[in-house]
């Protein structure tokens, strides 16, 4: 029985990956829409994105998260029969850890890219774009409310310029993953004993994640 977990397990992990490079290629696949492997890839992939999109509405503005929903369940799922196929059960403790870690890994992400998104506006504003060009005016639009929402959270009426309230976001939600991953860290030391099926979790974000998918279907 614990065979047919662990290759559930792989199933799992397989279609992640395949998952991953769909969401990869869609960045860059501006003129090879008709390549085989591209299609091979939509063919598989997209009608579960697609119900994802079709039960929740995970779209904020130019963002759209049910890829990252969509890998988060699918690595849940993963974990759970790994769990079992390693020592031919789990607890809830363990069922809990699992979801929790998904949960911290999408929201570590966005805390990221947040991070990111901000930290390209200010190089753009030492540059003076603006938000002249497509591009810019994306990064604009998505860093603004950030910057607006953190600065009015913390210092309501006071007025801050430009580069003082960009850096100032950015240590913000810096500070919340930093506080986010310790809590988590506290939390799963609670749930769970790390064993070697769990090792996976000393790493709480979605770099680490991917990393775990990738050595263990790639060694």
């Amino acid at each position: 029985m614990q065979s047919f977990f662990g290759f559930v397990s792989s199933v799992l992990g397989i279609y992640s990956l395949l998952l991953i490079a769909r969401i990869i290629l869609t960045w860059f696949s501006r003129g090879y829409s008709q390549s085989g492997v591209v299609q091979f890839l939509t063919r598989i992939t997209d009608p579960y994105l697609n119900w994802w999109r079709q039960h929740f509405n995970l779209r904020a503005g130019f963002l759209d998260l049910t890829p990252l929903a969509a890998l988060a369940t699918l690595n849940v799922l993963q974990s759970i029969f790994a769990s079992i196929a390693a020592v031919g059960t789990i607890t809830l403790g363990v069922i809990l850890a699992i979801i929790l870690h998904a949960v911290w890994s999408m929201v570590a992400f966005l805390l990221w890219f947040c991070i990111i998104v901000l930290a390209i506006r200010l190089v753009g504003y030492f540059m003076n774009r603006g938000t002249s060009g497509h591009f810019w005016h994306i990064v604009s639009s998505i860093s603004e409310p950030i910057r607006f929402r953190i600065t009015q959270a913390l210092f309501r009426n006071r007025i801050l310029n430009f580069v003082t309230s960009i850096v100032v976001s950015m240590s913000v939600i810096f500070a919340v993953w930093l506080i986010g991953r310790t809590l988590l860290r506290l939390l799963l030391g609670v749930l769970v004993t790390p064993t070697p099926a769990q090792q996976y979790m000393e790493d709480p974000s979605l770099f680490g994640l991917l990393a775990e998918m990738l050595a263990r279907h790639l060694t």
